[in-house]
């Protein structure tokens, strides 16, 4: 025998077999479904119109979905108690809805279809992930699938012992937060069609808006027929069997860039590999951060957190880079600047308001998604191109003045203090400063659309406060007029603002907005210990209730609203009596909230409810969602560990559809804090301050890595361990970063984005807080 080959060939098929583990491994750790670690049935008992989505790529202008329910913006689209489906409509978005359709098996001369057309369904028989979304409807016997491109709709419908195959095209009903009137198409050619509808005015977006399709069909068209008294189509086809196939491409400008938008993403009718696409998209967006550690129910809660911070806010820009300019008294079809591809440089955006961003997107995407940061105020500086001034909410190409004050301003300082924007600073800081001035969007109360007097700025100005009640006639003006709420915001507001100048070099403005930054200390009430609502005499009122709710306070109540001083912690606990009885004081109002579980009830509408609007500290709503850290802010970081995990085991761990977000999730602003809590990360500022710092929280997985995007940042990944780490191990004994010994319980961005590791070391105590 040759030992010397004989060697040779088992030390190659050594090497071969160890290589072909690391692969293994490898394609292992690559292969990791983060889609299926969403449930996307979180909550979904209490959801508002567009809180549910399924068949959507991130930000996608169409998120297809079935709606159970179709009528008002809170309690509509997919509502999980509701057993009957009522059309699959492709838009779901802050005063947006639209493009229902409804298969259905019926005969062209029945007429009763068009009001007799709702199916009941089984969740048993339902398969939903991020991207998909199928159903039985038991009425027809038709297994409906789901899936979309960022611009087109997908829809395979199996017609089971059907005599006919027929589309319900419902352009003219109540759909959500608006109607939609005004619906016709055309026969192009016999497997094709295009047409329109109008989204109607809603109260917060007070324009119509002319919504375009274009629906390409895998089998010829035999008749359609057009119902008199609902205005709506039937499609019925030639072929009986097989499955019907329909993409659907919308726009908010003309037919043909629908056609464009499903010829540029949707070239073929492979309904399995979009479905494929879909889920990479979405695993290669949720896969930026990876957990090692935790629960199996503790990682799905997580990915589905990250999800819902991934969505809700939507593209209205088409491939091309059109996109509908409503910000005028005309219409226009704007365009967005291309780079040397011809391709458009970003996407331009629908949103909600920004309203409590600070605490939660701000920060989330500031590390994770730096690139989505910057395209979102890309977007919102177009707007003040076209139409003046950065809204704080903008739907379909409308200003909706949702909400209060000048809520993109921080987002917008913290995207440039991260370096992610670094162009045109000054134009930037000029738009921004008419926002905080007489005329501008901080001197409108929610959807006050035809003055500015509703937002109480001119006595912000003059008395150095927001007064409440405002007088006649400002108080006829708008929502949210809540003075001492405004206060606040405005004071903050002014801070971040107050922080770019400085940055630009613009000393006499930095100077002024830091001095209006400090107007806060008015509204706090020196006899009774809170902020409280003050009259337009200076008097403050003698029957104050820190626990009534919206008495002088934005969706909050005086208890929930005093601690709304990110900016200045330090000066509001000398307001206290000193930082010690600032801590005693918070300390207690969260063992009083932890009695109702840290939350207003499980749903936004129960916040109005006469004990659970007296917590005095709610995480089901953004205006005291920074609480727990600000303990760390004043000194003691070890109450911020504790009350922070609290909050996570209570109010963000939950997997059922009866409960998720406890209130209002607002466009993955809860999502989003969900996420920073349980990686233990947390910015008080928003991350407006000069190289933003982060707080330290009490991370609950042993390991959390976060790829870093190498186009904005130097570092390759971050990576946060937890060595000890447990249930009862909630407080960080050390911090080190690369090695070092952290001094505090802060870490400056410029720091984080280097990468390395944060490593923290945990214990535990039995001491309860």
């Amino acid at each position: 025998m040759d030992f010397k080959n004989t060697r040779y060939c088992f030390t190659v098929c050594l090497l071969l077999l160890m290589l072909s583990c690391k692969v293994s491994k490898t394609e292992k750790t690559a292969s990791v479904d983060y889609v299926d670690k969403v449930y996307p049935l979180l909550d979904t008992e209490n959801s508002r119109w567009f809180y549910f989505s399924s068949a959507s790529r991130p930000f996608g202008m169409v998120n297809l979905s079935p709606d159970t329910q179709i009528d008002g913006a809170w309690g509509s689209g997919y509502r999980y108690n509701t057993d009957t489906i009522k059309g699959f409509s492709h838009v779901h978005a802050w005063q947006m809805a639209g493009l229902s359709i409804m298969p259905v098996t019926a005969e062209t001369d029945d007429d009763q279809i068009f009001t007799d057309f709702y199916s009941k369904f089984d969740h048993q028989t339902e398969e939903i992930h991020p991207g998909y979304h199928k159903l039985f409807l038991d009425r027809f016997k038709i297994e409906a699938e789901l899936t979309s491109t960022t611009r087109v709709g997908f829809h395979k419908y199996n017609y089971q012992n059907a005599t006919s195959q027929a589309l319900l095209f419902n352009l003219n009903t109540a759909l959500g937060p608006c109607d939609n009137a005004e619906g016709s198409f055309v026969l192009d050619n016999e497997r094709e069609i295009s047409g329109s509808f109008i989204m109607t005015p809603t109260s917060r977006r007070p324009k119509p808006l002319i919504t375009y399709f274009k629906v390409l069909f895998n089998k010829p068209v035999s008749s359609i027929k057009k119902d008199e008294s609902t205005g709506n189509y039937l499609v019925n086809f030639k072929e009986e069997s097989g499955e019907l196939m329909a993409k659907v491409g919308i726009s908010y400008t003309s037919p043909e860039n629908a056609n464009l938008n499903i010829q540029a993403e949707l070239d073929h009718w492979n309904f399995d590999s979009v479905v494929q696409e879909s889920r990479d998209q979405w695993n290669k967006m949720l896969g930026k951060i990876r957990l090692e550690g935790g629960t199996k129910k503790e990682q799905n809660r997580f990915y589905t957190d990250l999800w819902h911070a991934l969505q809700g806010r939507r593209i209205i820009s088409d491939y091309n880079g059109n996109y509908p300019d409503k910000t005028g008294d005309k219409f226009r079809i704007g365009k967005l600047p291309v780079g040397e591809d011809g391709m458009p440089l970003f996407n331009h955006y629908n949103s909600d308001s920004f309203w409590g961003a600070q605490w939660t997107i701000n920060t989330l995407w500031g590390l994770v998604y730096p690139e989505v940061m910057k395209e979102f105020t890309m977007s919102l500086m177009q707007y003040y191109k076209d139409g003046g001034y950065i809204p704080r909410g903008p739907s379909g190409g409308n200003y909706t003045h949702v909400m209060t004050g000048a809520s993109s301003t921080p987002f917008i300082v913290s995207a440039i203090q991260k370096g992610l924007i670094s162009e045109d600073l000054d134009e930037i800081y000029q738009a921004l400063k008419l926002n905080h001035m007489p005329g501008g969007i901080m001197a409108k109360a929610g959807y006050e659309h035809e003055t500015s007097i509703g937002g109480g700025l001119d006595y912000y100005l003059d008395k150095g406060y927001v007064p409440y009640p405002l007088p006649v006639p400002e108080d006829e003006y708008g929502i949210h007029k809540d003075g001492s709420s405004m206060t606040l915001e405005y004071a903050y507001q002014d801070y971040t603002l107050a922080q770019l100048a400085k940055k630009l070099g613009k000393r006499e403005d930095y100077n002024y907005f830091t001095e209006r930054s400090k107007k806060y200390k008015n509204v706090f009430n020196q006899n009774v210990g809170w902020m409280s609502p003050r009259k337009v005499d200076g008097s403050y009122s003698n029957d104050f209730d820190p626990y009534q709710y919206e008495n002088g306070f934005v969706e909050a109540n005086a208890a929930q609203a005093t601690w709304f001083v990110p900016h200045d912690l330090e000066g509001l606990s000398v307001l206290m009596g000193g930082k010690k009885e600032a801590i005693f004081k918070l300390n207690n109002q969260f063992k009083e909230a932890k009695k109702l579980g840290f939350t207003s009830g499980t749903s936004h509408d129960a916040e109005l409810h006469p004990e659970y609007s007296r917590i005095p500290i709610n995480y089901g709503n953004q205006p005291s969602i920074e609480t727990a850290f600000v303990f760390t802010k004043l000194g003691n970081p070890e109450l911020t560990q504790y009350w922070s995990r609290k909050i996570v085991n209570t109010v963000f761990s939950d997997l059922s559809p009866s409960r998720g977000y406890n209130g209002d999730e607002d466009q993955g602003l809860m999502g989003s804090l969900a996420v920073l809590m349980k990686i233990g990360l947390f910015q008080m500022n928003g991350g407006t301050e000069e190289d933003p710092a982060y707080q330290i929280g009490s991370p609950i997985f042993d390991k959390i890595t976060i790829d870093l995007n190498s186009d904005f940042y130097e570092g390759k990944e971050l990576s946060i361990i937890s060595t000890n780490n447990s249930k009862e191990n909630v407080y960080v004994e050390k911090a080190e970063f690369n090695d070092l010994k952290l001094d505090s319980f802060e870490i400056k961005h410029s720091d984080l984005i280097k990468g390395g590791a944060l490593k923290l070391q945990m214990t535990g105590s039995e001491n309860e807080k």
